[in-house]
């Protein structure tokens, strides 16, 4: 595997950091990795975004709060702007959520009025509820507006065994966006709701960290192997994940 480089910098005014999982290229596409409800949880998924470097996609996963009485979204804005002059050209970036950042995420892309004009290249979300508003963002459900959006390469991946976000959400919101003729590919990883980050829930810390063995390690994987192939890496490198 390629080696890859991580860099930690400040983003926000308010002092929020973010890490650079830097691929082995130097014109590697570029992800912009949310973390879920948990406040400043970066590390939580270190070993998904190390492994997607690995794989040559540069990987981008700012610290927020959604416990701040703004719900922290406005960090979110400051991550996109962060990134969006980070990289080259902003339309390439892929935008990737976990959680309660995969509902921000997939809100975002698909919101009538995207936010100064942009688009991610694609978008993935991971273990999300797709049915329900983003207030905070001032945006409906992504259900609710997957009709009006213009069409993007829209994966999904969830696991069988989260108690957290029911799996039967994403199976929904894709039969939504098949009635909108929008085809997004749903990945069923055999794992709960951490697992799918290619993390697992440590009672002694009361909260989540990296998995770096075992079926959390081996299904994040596949999580992988989603983001880097909507990232447009060759499919030698992300290979198939059935």
């Amino acid at each position: 595997m390629s080696t890859t480089v991580m860099d930690t910098v400040r983003y926000s005014s308010d002092g929020q950091l973010l890490d650079i999982h830097r691929a082995a290229a130097p014109d590697a596409p570029t992800v912009l990795l949310w973390h879920g409800r948990g406040p400043a949880e970066r590390d939580v998924l270190g070993a998904l975004a190390a492994e997607v470097a690995r794989l040559g996609a540069t990987v981008i996963v700012p610290d927020w709060h959604p416990d701040a009485p703004d719900g922290g979204r406005p960090q979110l804005s400051d991550s996109l702007r962060f990134t969006w002059d980070f990289v080259r050209d902003p339309a390439q970036v892929v935008l990737v959520g976990w959680s309660l950042g995969g509902r921000a995420a997939m809100a975002t892309a698909l919101r009538p009025d995207p936010p100064e004009g942009w688009r991610p290249a694609a978008v993935v979300g991971i273990s999300a509820r797709y049915n329900q508003p983003e207030p905070l963002l001032g945006l409906p459900s992504p259900m609710d507006v997957c009709a009006s959006a213009p069409p993007l390469p829209i994966h999904l991946v969830h696991g069988t065994e989260d108690t957290v976000c029911d799996f039967a959400n994403a199976g929904e919101f894709q039969s939504v966006l098949a009635a909108c003729g929008r085809e997004a590919p749903l990945t069923e990883l055999t794992t709960d709701h951490p697992g799918a980050v290619m993390a697992e829930y440590a009672p002694q810390l009361g909260r989540c960290r990296p998995a770096h063995s075992g079926s959390a390690h081996r299904e994040g994987l596949r999580t992988a192997r989603v983001i880097a192939r909507a990232a447009g890496i060759p499919t030698q490198k992300a290979q198939a994940t059935k």
